[in-house]
């Protein structure tokens, strides 16, 4: 059984204990306690699941998430949006506001719809304190010990019966099981009021019950694979039957259903599907879309995309060239072109659709990573540093630039700074024993004080988290 099967004990926990209609102050943690909770709720979570890191797929996600809390009054945490690469469909929130979505249920959606009506339910259950309400019935156990508890249940991929066996691994305690009752009335509550917001921000409230009935027929496969979703997330049938009520007394006669534009939901998907989805299912999926209609451009887009993955770049350079015939001034499809270019090793057409790219108006980490490479191999080094540069400027959270820093620095010979952000991105990929060594050898190398100091600061930061999970 893998890890995290075994860990199959998270947010059941601390979603479904019953805290419908009671005061903020009834119970509950305080909002610095759920901050507080989050730092080993997140080292659960990253240790047992591979988390996307792909900018457009998380950059996406995210504005459709701050879309929702655009309309809703001020929150008490600062929001995130996570994607997990897992094929189960699944989402929950974790402690103060982290919100997670498994990319198998993205890859079943159509629309942004869906997927904002996934979400807003997520921020209710944030924005109702149902999560503050079942860590203060659960503190008995021990903060550390109920966020291992948290992340096993929410991140459960086994079904029910595993869920329900879960709880009884680790340190976690026998009268825990009491915490498992799920409760309808959370379940209402977050849709009563992540309906108000959907609607509010211009989403059709359809999609939301679009999404949960594919939910619900996925457990035509048996009951070993019945959707982690639905054990996370009972009174699946109850909610449709909510939904599709609420939307049938709101509709009116002759009103016309307004359609967003589906570009970015479009190239998430594509991504999604031929990146991070089991290949041969992806190919299958694919295929069967080209042949279906060859002018697609986001078929075109995916498949070449999967070539590419497959290391078959003179194909997925011929499918891209068809997506960008169809979309010629596509940011996304004109930089993925010149990527494939790249890592088949063609770096002057690379540089021609990454410069083509990035003289369209929106930042790009990723096209301004491949720009920065294509540079380095075209033997203009000085401008390569600028780029990665010029990246963490904008997204320091970004771990790749520090690594390619690293290694650019270390074949110009200037070890100090090349030790220096090699330790930053083991740091950020928390493997904090090779980054206590690469910032150790970047203070017995730096000169400059400001980095001595970052470095330094970097480095305690990471001894104490290696203190505390000594097998990383």
């Amino acid at each position: 059984m893998k890890t995290a099967q075994k860990m199959v004990a998270i947010w059941v926990c601390i979603l479904m204990i019953p805290g419908f209609g009671l005061p903020d102050n009834a119970f509950g943690i305080t909002t610095a306690e759920e901050e507080d909770l989050t730092r080993e709720f997140l080292y659960y979570t990253f240790e047992n699941y591979k988390i996307i890191q792909d900018p457009t797929i998380v950059d996406y996600v995210n504005r459709v998430g701050w879309k929702i809390l655009a309309q809703m009054p001020h929150q008490p945490f600062r929001y995130h949006f996570y994607v997990i690469q897992e094929d189960a469909y699944n989402a929950f929130a974790g402690p103060a506001g982290h919100i997670f979505i498994n990319s198998g249920l993205l890859e079943a959606m159509e629309s942004e719809d869906e997927l904002a009506g996934i979400l807003a339910h997520e921020i209710s259950h944030v924005n109702c304190r149902h999560i503050s309400h079942m860590i203060e019935r659960s503190k008995i156990t021990g903060m550390a010990t109920l966020a291992g508890i948290a992340a096993g249940i929410l991140l459960g991929i086994g079904g029910a019966s595993e869920a329900a066996s879960a709880v009884t691994l680790g340190s976690v305690a026998a009268g825990q099981s009491d915490f498992l009752a799920y409760s309808r009335e959370n379940e209402m509550q977050a849709d009563q009021v992540g309906l108000k917001y959907i609607e509010k921000a211009g989403y059709d409230v359809a999609g939301l019950l679009a999404i949960l009935e594919k939910i619900r027929n996925k457990t035509w496969y048996g009951s070993d694979q019945i959707p982690t979703y639905l054990v996370t997330h009972p009174a699946t049938e109850d909610r449709i039957a909510y939904i599709g009520a609420w939307l049938q007394s709101r509709k009116q006669p002759g009103q016309p259903t307004g359609k967003l534009p589906d570009h970015d939901f479009r190239i998430m998907h594509s991504r999604i599907l031929a990146l991070y989805t089991e290949k041969s299912m992806a190919l299958a999926k694919l295929r069967n879309s080209i042949k279906q209609n060859t002018k697609d451009p986001f078929a075109q887009y995916a498949y070449g995309l999967i070539l590419s993955k497959s290391g078959d770049r003179k194909n997925a350079i011929v499918h891209l060239k068809n997506a960008l015939d169809q979309r010629p001034f596509d940011q996304v499809f004109i930089r993925d072109l010149g990527q494939t270019c790249f890592l088949d090793g063609q770096y002057s057409q690379a540089l021609k659709f990454l410069e083509s790219a990035r003289s369209i108006p929106h930042f790009d980490p990723e096209g301004e990573l491949y720009l920065a490479r294509t540079l380095k191999e075209l033997g203009r080094p000085e401008e390569a540093i600028q780029g990665y540069q010029q990246i963490l400027a904008q997204r320091p959270q970004y771990s790749k630039p520090n690594y390619y820093l690293g290694e650019i620095y270390g074949e110009m010979g200037k070890m100090g700074d090349a030790h220096f952000h090699l330790g930053l991105y083991y740091k950020q990929e928390r493997n904090y024993k090779n980054a206590i060594f690469h910032l150790n050898k970047a203070l017995d190398n730096l000169s400059d004080p400001d980095k001595k100091k970052t470095a330094q600061t970097m480095l305690g930061s990471a001894i104490e988290e290696k203190e505390t999970h000594p097998d990383k």
